[in-house]
């Protein structure tokens, strides 16, 4: 029997992909659960609960938060990156090291063919094909979901004639839970108008009475959350989740533009991403010199764009990588950020590199570091040659 692995969620379309490649292609499959930080205990193990029960081979949990933190969300903090200044890559980021990693698993038992449940319609599809491709290059990419255009209701249907019988009550929105945020899909974001309702989110709001609170980074890294000192920044995180996402912090729509050419909308919330984004460029204002600020933020777009459309090892990444993490050797300090419903605010830094020092004076006070005479100096050969520009168009014009 040929081996399969199958990117495993237990939800409908996979459990139909296991089903179908099992009894209608004879395949022998191995499906794998990949856990970036979004799902707890029990859920892994009623996951691998319902593999089991659908017949695979075997069934795999790759358990890579902390190897996601470390190869992408810390770029995504370092480089302060939004995408459309608004989204914080919550879902595109997980699921390329999702795809990374059942690509790696397939490759360590020798599969000749790997599948994924990823629908024709959106950028999944390409993010997980993409990585197959390049990770399994001589492995056959199977998408039954894809190619068989089924609908939902057939897909029950199939599971129903082969013994699978399940609750397979479609939810009235489509929630993705993840370390670095949730999406949350629905009629209202098919449109151009409409909003999420207050009950489509998650979190649900339970706290009403504003609070303050500080944020330790080191080098760009959040490693304390009000005084507490975590030596994995992936607990540091949850942390601050637990914290500020009861106020219902973090919550927008994104609009973009998908990897298949269509602009599409998902709704999301992400307080903990937001905050530490926020906070961390606000200390970078105050440590990092200009040219630093101006050249990582180009640099960071191109970076957010990249990943975003699956592009994730693309060599060019690791040399972004490589810069942004030299630009985090000062970014060092606290940051005290104001927590209220719906909102936050950030109120201050401390760091021993904050270049407003008043050792060189104070903007608009004083300065320590030059004279009126140096600024009448400097100002005069700064406008120089703008001054001759205007000059000789005037003495041009005049002819």
């Amino acid at each position: 029997m040929k081996k399969v692995v199958l990117a495993f969620s237990g939800g409908l379309d996979t459990s139909f992909c296991v089903k179908y490649l099992a009894e209608e292609k004879g395949m022998e499959v191995h499906s794998v659960l990949v856990d970036t930080g979004g799902f707890t205990n029990e859920e892994i193990e009623d996951i691998e609960r319902k593999a089991i029960e659908l017949g695979v081979k075997s069934h795999y949990t790759a358990r890579v938060a902390d190897k996601y933190y470390k190869e992408c969300i810390r770029f995504l903090v370092y480089g302060n990156i939004l995408k459309n200044n608004t989204y914080p890559l919550s879902v595109s980021a997980e699921r390329i090291f999702q795809a990374v990693a059942v690509a790696e698993y397939a490759k360590s038992i020798d599969a000749k063919a790997i599948a994924h449940g990823s629908t024709g319609a959106g950028n999944d599809q390409v993010r997980f094909d993409m990585a197959f491709r390049i990770i399994v290059p001589d492995a056959e990419i199977i998408t039954p979901i894809r190619d068989l255009k089924l609908s939902r209701e057939a897909e029950i249907e199939f599971l129903k004639a082969k013994g699978v019988v399940r609750e397979w009550s479609k939810s009235t929105y489509s929630i993705n839970q993840g370390l670095w945020g949730t999406s949350v899909g629905g009629k209202e974001t098919l449109n151009s108008w409409d909003s999420l309702p207050e009950s489509a989110y998650p979190t649900q709001v339970t706290k009403k009475k504003s609070t303050e609170i500080t944020l330790q980074f080191t080098k760009g890294e959040l490693k304390g959350v009000n005084g507490k000192r975590f030596k994995n920044p992936v607990d540091a995180i949850r942390r601050l989740h637990d914290l500020a996402s009861p106020f219902g912090i973090g919550r927008d729509i994104h609009v973009g533009d998908t990897i298949i050419g269509i602009k599409g909308r998902v709704g999301f919330e992400a307080a903990a991403p937001l905050i530490i984004i926020k906070a961390h460029h606000l200390l970078e204002k105050h440590v990092l010199t200009k040219w630093q600020q101006y050249w990582k933020q180009n640099l960071s777009e191109w970076y957010g764009m990249l990943l975003h459309e699956g592009q994730f090892n693309e060599p060019v990444l690791r040399d972004i990588e490589q810069f942004l993490e030299s630009s985090q050797s000062h970014v060092t300090g606290e940051v005290r950020v104001k927590l209220a419903p719906y909102n936050f605010q950030l109120l201050g830094i401390k760091s021993d590199y904050d270049l407003m020092s008043p050792v060189f004076g104070s903007y608009g006070e004083m300065n320590n570091a030059w004279s009126g005479d140096d600024v009448r100096g400097f100002s005069k050969i700064a406008s120089n040659q703008v001054m001759i520009y205007e000059k000789v168009k005037e003495l041009a014009e005049k002819k």
